[in-house]
């Protein structure tokens, strides 16, 4: 064998194990599917996706190694939802999945399809705002703003799981966001206004 025919082959190699490995974090089907190494590139190159994203229905074309995030961002170019860690440890791309949050740099796109999902663009009705987002302005639960969007997301699901009876309960289940100026307390605040007048949808 060649150098040249080794590299090819090392490069099939590297396209397949790479394949597969997108393939097993995935839905069962495509574990399935992707045991079949003839059909693995095939996954690997595109595969149809429908989605509902702010009540605007998608049919896409997607490799399987895309995240959520990078769908929204990249493909739909809903830049709201911000890459912070990229490792599901800041919250900043916290995004809503058939009215559950979930942080999308951890969920692959095509396992997301069929499904509706909520960004931060999507939670305004027109030009009035969400409740959730004029209590951030209120309070000035924001500085910098960078985590903001992911902030709002779960604060809102934060009140609709009625995790918000008090602010020590507010603090353990929007642990997951993090933000680096600090702006806990207003954020804490925001929280407990749209919990006491009872709007969080």
């Amino acid at each position: 064998m060649n150098n040249q025919d080794q590299k090819d082959s090392r490069r099939d190699f590297l396209k397949k194990t790479t394949a597969m490995a997108a393939l097993t974090i995935s839905s069962p089907v495509l574990v399935k599917a992707g045991q079949h190494d003839e059909k693995i590139a095939s996954f690997f190159e595109k595969m149809d996706l429908k989605i509902e994203v702010n009540g605007v229905a998608h049919q896409l074309s997607v490799e399987p190694r895309v995240t959520l995030l990078d769908l929204l961002r990249e493909q739909l170019h809903l830049t709201g939802t911000k890459k912070g860690c990229d490792h599901g440890q800041c919250g900043a791309c916290t995004v809503h999945v058939d009215g559950k949050r979930i942080n999308s740099c951890l969920s692959l796109a095509v396992m997301n399809d069929g499904k509706k999902v909520t960004t931060i663009e999507g939670i305004a009705d027109g030009d009035n705002l969400h409740p959730m987002q004029e209590a951030f302005i209120n309070h000035d639960g924001f500085q910098c703003g960078y985590c903001t969007p992911g902030q709002i997301m779960s604060a809102i699901a934060c009140v609709q799981e009625g995790h918000a009876n008090s602010r020590e309960e507010i603090q353990e289940f929007m642990s997951g966001n993090i933000c680096r100026c600090g702006a806990y307390p207003h954020i804490v605040d925001a929280v407990m206004e749209v919990k006491k007048g009872g709007k969080s949808s």
